[in-house]
């Protein structure tokens, strides 16, 4: 019989490998952009169709509530403890991908918001790849997309997302 608590413990490796590699890559980006793009004009990736313009974002997608921002920097707190705790009963690889990539954008996004102007919980996130007549985004919105779309496709394949206490395996304590 397998050992499920071996294969638990390194899809939360896993997870967390995926969502440091996503937040590093986000983080990274972010720090060039500002650093070299912000105050000058766009540079052309593909024609006008893809574009990068520095922007900084105090809502949610497409500018959406920014009269709110303390709300999504608290749901991106929520989005991090929940999943470090379905971290440690994790069922599937394809789970641990997903987990991985919602956190590492997450914890991206929640670094912006705590520590750029205006501070307090209230900072504005860099945006900066411009898809023409959609929206402005960064890495960390692309690895949430990402993470959310293939979770979307676990649970409609419904793949179970965590381990069972009654699977072999000890429930982990909270």
């Amino acid at each position: 019989m397998p050992d499920v608590t071996t294969g638990v413990r390194r899809r939360a490796y896993l997870l967390w490998a995926v969502a440091a590699l996503a937040y590093a890559v986000d983080l990274g980006t972010k720090l060039a952009v500002v650093a070299k793009l912000e105050g000058r004009t766009t540079v052309s990736v593909l024609g006008d169709w893809l574009v990068l313009r520095v922007q900084r974002n105090p809502g949610a997608a497409f500018g959406m509530g920014a009269a709110t921002t303390i709300v999504f920097t608290l749901v991106a707190t929520a989005v991090v403890v929940v999943v470090a705790r379905y971290s440690r009963r994790l069922a599937s690889t394809p789970w641990a991908v997903a987990l991985g990539l919602l956190l590492g954008g997450a914890l991206g996004n929640l670094t912006d918001r705590l520590f750029r102007t205006p501070g307090d919980f209230q900072g504005a996130v860099v945006d900066f790849i411009a898809v023409r007549d959609f929206s402005v985004m960064n890495l960390a919105d692309w690895a949430i997309t990402g993470g959310c779309a293939l979770a979307v496709v676990l649970s409609f394949r419904s793949s179970p997302m965590t381990v069972t206490a009654g699977a072999g395996a000890r429930a982990p304590r909270a």
